[in-house]
């Protein structure tokens, strides 16, 4: 068993992705998961670059890490100043990171005509600060950036460049495809010549990955498979243009299909899932949803044959399975659907048996889906379709009626008010309330007309809404779809309205999802 050091850099790198930003507090949350998921190394940042990552040095000693070593980031030091004199050799220093991560050119064109330098300055430059940082006490690993395109345009540099840095004390010289352009093959080759140019200094290499013709992960698998024992990478791929290698992909690569291999040591694959959806509820990002291994999609079964085919032996059409990676198998229903999926997705109910019954049930999905209605994110009002086929529904409120208003004025903000008029237990109820926009202020006036009857509805909360044109053919009579996600201590779900309307969609989801609460209130955790 050969282990395989996992390096992230999604504090640093992952944030130069697009619409990717963590404060302070989010890189120090994203610090302790990742510890607790096994990585080697966490790149925390470039402290010279800005306050936060200089502050996050200092903070991120008292999180007490049980196994992941912080590595900060930085460049060889400037051209024609002493390695001692260079502000980024001090803030690298001062940040008491115990291992620091530098970059430096390995491509001749981009050591002449970006960096402006001669190619023996550059190799000046790298040795400089590799040594600077050894005798300073830290661990330095070496950044080749651009090696590929380097050692394709001209190898003896390239080979001198990473050699500078292993005389110089590097502990791994880790060689990055930084333009996203290399092929398996190409990668594996050079990674294998490259690792035996620094062969005789006793020093090993990395690899670093960008995703920009979708090869990042087996590009680093391909390196792995060469000889490289570090790689590199970001939670969910993020990174500036298409990404860097998604290090949830490498890792149950790794750890679960590939033989010979150790990684996260003492850590969990099963923990991939919940980290990465971390990750992207911390950042404020959507989900990917047909992500590999983690992905709400990667275990998700529509068609009937498969489904049919999944509750016979789940190898059928599953390449692990999901509770390896914390993930869960889900089995959606639409009108693509047959009984299997009726009858895996009602197993609570226990009607398999009765045929007639889920001969309905999907008659009546593909009635609904005819008229835009879909519930592949909506198993709440799936289960309350079943329910009303089965003749079980009964209403925990009447719907009498609503209003919504909208009122603006020159030099004011806008003023939304929704009025709901119910019977609760034989009671008329008739409330008013002010929101947000229309869907908060009906929410606001249902909890109003409904929390002194049902208290639990206090604990729960709607975390997403999204509208969608059903036939934008009709413009703006279009049909409206709404999904609604909510969730409370427990759970979280889904809803789905359709309507002409935008309001009336809303309302249908959003009443969907109070009566699904309910009815899984009253629901022993035995029978959920």
């Amino acid at each position: 068993m050969r282990t395989i050091q996992i390096y992230d850099t999604t504090l640093r790198d992952g944030t130069q992705g697009e619409g990717v930003s963590l404060s302070l507090n989010d890189k120090l949350q994203i610090t302790r998961r990742l510890d607790e998921l096994g990585v080697d190394f966490i790149e925390g940042g470039y402290p010279l670059s800005n306050e936060k990552d200089a502050e996050y040095f200092q903070r991120v000693r008292e999180l007490g890490l049980k196994r992941a070593r912080i590595c900060a980031f930085g460049m060889t030091r400037r051209r024609g100043l002493a390695a001692a004199a260079d502000p980024g050799m001090k803030a690298l220093v001062d940040s008491q990171a115990p291992i620091c991560t530098i970059v430096g050119k390995t491509w001749d064109f981009q050591v002449t005509q970006v960096l402006q330098v001669s190619l023996d300055e550059n190799l000046a430059m790298i040795g400089d600060t590799i040594r600077f940082l050894v005798d300073s006490g830290r661990q330095a690993f070496y950044d080749a950036e651009h090696f590929f395109d380097g050692w394709k345009h001209n190898p003896d540099y390239a080979a001198r460049t990473i050699q500078a840095a292993a005389a110089a004390g590097a502990a791994v010289v880790i060689l990055c495809d930084t333009n996203g352009g290399t092929l398996p093959e190409e990668v594996a080759e050079i990674t294998r010549q490259a690792a035996q140019c620094i062969q005789a200094y006793g020093v090993q290499v990395g690899i670093h990955c960008h995703n920009d013709c979708e090869l990042a992960v087996a590009n680093s698998l391909a390196a792995v498979d060469a000889g490289a024992v570090q790689v590199q990478g970001t939670i969910n791929g993020l990174g500036e243009r298409c990404g860097n290698a998604d290090l949830v992909s490498v890792i149950a690569n790794l750890s679960l299909k590939k033989k010979g291999y150790r990684v996260l040591d003492d850590g969990r694959p099963e923990r991939l899932t919940e980290v990465s959806r971390f990750v992207y509820e911390t950042a404020n990002l959507n989900l990917r949803t047909n992500q590999p291994f983690v992905g709400q999609s990667a275990f998700a079964h529509k068609g009937g044959m498969h489904v049919h085919a999944v509750a016979k032996d789940s190898r059928s059409y599953e390449h692990i399975n999901p509770e390896l990676v914390g993930n869960a198998r889900r089995i959606l229903v639409s009108e693509l659907s047959g009984r299997s999926n009726i009858a895996a997705m009602t197993t609570k109910h226990n009607i398999q048996h009765d045929r007639a019954l889920m001969d309905r049930i999907l008659a009546e999905v593909v009635r609904l889906e005819n008229r835009g209605y879909q519930f592949e994110a909506a198993e709440a009002s799936f289960d309350l379709l079943v329910r009303r086929c089965m003749g079980t529904f009964k209403p925990h409120f009447d719907r009498i009626k609503y209003h919504v208003a909208v009122a603006a004025h020159d030099g004011m903000e806008v003023i939304t008010e929704a009025t709901v008029k119910l019977r609760v237990h034989r009671e008329l109820r008739h409330e008013v309330a002010e929101g947000d926009g229309p869907v908060n202020a009906l929410d606001a006036a249902l909890r109003k007309a409904l929390n002194g009857s049902f208290p639990s509805l206090r604990k729960m909360s709607l975390v997403d809404y999204k509208v969608r044109v059903v036939n934008s053919e009709a413009g703006t009579a279009a049909r409206i779809r709404v999904f609604i996600e909510s969730r409370d201590e427990h759970d979280v779900w889904g809803t789905v309205g359709v309507s002409e309307n935008v309001i009336e969609a809303s309302w249908l989801a959003l009443v969907d999802a109070i009566e699904y609460k309910l009815y899984k209130d009253q629901t022993p955790p035995s029978g959920s």
